[in-house]
């Protein structure tokens, strides 16, 4: 498997995390978050989810996608090999800008989840000095 930082990185934050009583139980689906003009896009790979095992809470400046996916209830009495992770999973996206939480959507599509989270323009204004 060839070197990825970004999984490194994930997982000594991961790491840390748990140090400090902060783990988040379960797996870490791969994300990307990619940075437009006017929104931020997430999109994460949930291969084996539906719709109603995925949900999304949204505060002021983050958004935290959570869900599970259940084992395949395969009767053995020994896996060979066992690769797919399975249970429950969160995950919490932060931004430095302000984001519009009333506008932000999700679309699930062959097991790739798209989170569009639009940016709050921040208004220059004039302020007069008495």
């Amino acid at each position: 498997m060839p070197w990825d930082p970004v999984r490194d990185l994930l997982t000594m934050q991961e790491r840390l995390d748990s140090l400090f009583g902060q783990a988040t139980p379960g797996w870490v689906p791969p994300a990307d978050v990619a940075e437009y003009s006017d929104e931020f896009r997430v999109t994460i790979e949930l291969p084996g989810l539906a719709r109603e095992d995925i949900t999304l809470d949204v505060t002021a400046n983050a958004v935290t996608v959570r869900g599970r996916r259940p084992s395949d209830g395969c009767p053995t009495e020994r896996y060979q090999q066992l690769e797919r992770d399975h249970g429950a999973f969160s995950r919490t996206f932060r931004f430095g800008d302000p984001i519009g939480a009333d506008g932000v959507t999700a679309d699930l599509a062959d097991g790739v989840l798209i989170v569009r989270i639009p940016k709050t323009p921040i208004r220059a204004h004039r302020i007069e000095v008495e």
